[in-house]
């Protein structure tokens, strides 16, 4: 099941409450991925990286809950087909054999692609929870926007000045 195919969006609050189930969802995904993809890391650097965005991705989890309960939800999921995908690639890395520099840029790149599709799933909800008034969940909201591109901005700190030039001697 896709996002949106079995769901009537009759109104905004409506696709506002899906954009969110989904972003449930795929947050739940990903605090089961991040602990694999700490443990397939090898530089110590971007190990810390992976667990201290697991920690930052439980906050996001409770944010979310926070924003069900400001808008009157129960907090419930939608399968987040595209998240599914997104670990489904960083599995197939976790499991490649190789260089372990080489296999470290292959996990920054499959932790970047997580963190666009957050960016662009948080950046949305945000701007429906504005046009809808809900001004509490759009702070809660731009939190976890800030802290994907934060994450995003490390990610790219850790391969440009570490893991890439290493990878590039391989």
């Amino acid at each position: 099941m896709g996002l949106f195919s079995s769901t009537n969006l009759n109104s905004l609050d409506a696709l506002f409450v899906d954009q969110i189930q989904d972003i449930y969802d795929a947050e739940m995904r990903l605090t089961k991925a991040l602990p694999k993809m700490a443990e397939a890391a090898s530089a110590t650097q971007l190990k810390n990286a992976f667990q201290q965005h697991l920690e930052e991705t439980k906050q996001q989890v409770h944010r979310l809950e926070q924003v069900f309960e400001l808008i009157g939800e129960k907090p419930k999921t939608k399968p987040c087909e595209a998240m599914k995908g997104l670990i489904t690639e960083g599995e197939e890395v976790m499991d490649a054999t190789g260089d372990d520099a080489v296999r470290d840029a292959a996990l920054i790149a499959a932790a970047q692609r997580v963190e666009h599709y957050e960016m662009a799933a948080y950046g949305s909800a945000r701007t429906f929870a504005l046009r809808l008034a809900h001004l509490d969940a759009t702070e809660l909201l731009q939190q976890s926007l800030d802290e994907e591109g934060a994450a995003d901005h490390k990610l790219t700190q850790i391969a440009e000045s570490a893991i890439n030039p290493r990878a590039a001697t391989a």
